[in-house]
């Protein structure tokens, strides 16, 4: 050690030098550590491992609710189910529903579609029964114009035939006679020139192409009900603008002409109350527009459309009105006789 009081590079500490006493220290503190440590150790891991034991505390069971208890919860709360429709995939149309059926329908006034199915046991019932024949038939669509007739299968005013093929199930027909009605038959053409039939339509009526031949009778009106709605179109009405003295002078020069709408005389008023009936038949009909057409042996003229309309008065008796038409060629002929009987009392 230098005089100074310094240490020179290389000198060992003083405290070192005297005797060695803190190095004996030094080793001393360095063994205990060597002891105390690993036993601390093992104690720390072993206390790890086991953990320490909580004491826990136990707690009060949770209610667990009765069944009753659970169908009250349950009913106290509604729950509606989803009522909207459900969407589903579309379903095809069966082919076929098993039954001996034809249907007739209008399409346009010229035009009717008819659709039909046969069983099995309705085609092979005919084979067996026609035999050969059967094979040999013409299937035949018949078409009858059953205008203003009750149909019996015989009565027809006339009608014509349509021949389809096996696999047909359906057919469109031109009827080429609007505002009329029709029926079809399904049968067979034999060779002999029979025709079975096997199916009969409903009875259809095809609509007019053109304004209706069929005008409004002329109805009986009260003469101060005609008054008052003919002068409600001249301004006549509480509200109406024009002069009391002009609306005076309108109404005698509307009535005191005679004018009425009424087709039935007034019978002479012997009091206050009074009413009257009387009655009239209306015949109309249709044929071919060049037909000659009688009515009670008397010749009429037919519109162009080849109608008719015939009013008469119906007094108190049996009217017979036989009404006759002959083709253009004098080959056909239809009489259809109405018969009316009036009594009254």
């Amino acid at each position: 050690m230098a005089r100074n009081g310094f240490m020179k590079r290389g000198d060992n500490p003083p405290f070192l030098l005297e005797g060695g006493g803190l190095m004996k220290m030094l080793k001393k503190l360095k063994e205990k550590l060597k002891k105390i440590v690993p036993a601390k150790l093992a104690s720390l891991k072993t206390k790890k491992k086991k953990g320490p034991v909580k004491k826990t505390t136990a707690c009060p069971p949770k209610d667990i609710p009765s069944f009753q208890e659970t169908i009250a919860v349950n009913t106290k709360f509604s729950h509606p189910e989803d009522t909207r429709p459900r969407s589903t995939m579309p379903q095809e149309l069966p082919s076929c529903y098993n039954q001996d059926k034809i249907v007739l329908q209008v399409r346009d006034p010229r035009w009717l579609h008819t659709y039909w199915e046969l069983r099995n046991q309705t085609v092979e019932g005919l084979k067996s029964k026609l035999g050969d024949e059967f094979h040999r038939a013409k299937k035949i669509l018949r078409v009858y114009d059953v205008t203003n007739i009750i149909f019996n299968g015989s009565n027809a005013n006339s009608f014509f035939d349509i021949q389809y093929n096996d696999f047909a199930t359906s057919w469109y027909i031109d009827t080429a006679g609007p505002g009329r009605s029709w029926c079809v038959d399904l049968g067979l053409m034999l060779t002999d020139g029979r025709f079975i039939t096997i199916l009969r339509s409903n009875v259809v009526s095809t609509p007019l192409d053109s304004p209706s031949w069929i005008t409004d009778e002329e109805w009986m009106i009260p003469d101060d009900v005609f008054a008052r709605l003919y002068g409600m179109g001249f301004g006549l009405g509480k509200s109406s603008p024009v002069g009391r003295g002009w609306q005076q002078r309108l109404k005698q020069g509307l009535f005191s002409s005679g004018i009425s709408s009424s087709p039935v005389r007034k019978a002479v008023k012997e009091r206050s109350f009074w009413m009257k009936v009387d009655c009239e038949l209306i015949v109309y009909g249709a044929t071919e527009p060049d037909a000659q057409v009688t009515v009670q042996g008397q010749p009429i003229k037919l519109r162009p459309d080849g109608t008719f309309t015939l009013r008469y008065y119906l007094p108190d008796s049996k009217q017979v009105i036989p009404v006759k038409a002959v083709s253009a060629d004098q080959i056909d002929e239809r009489t259809i006789t109405p018969i009316v009987t009036r009594e009254t009392r």
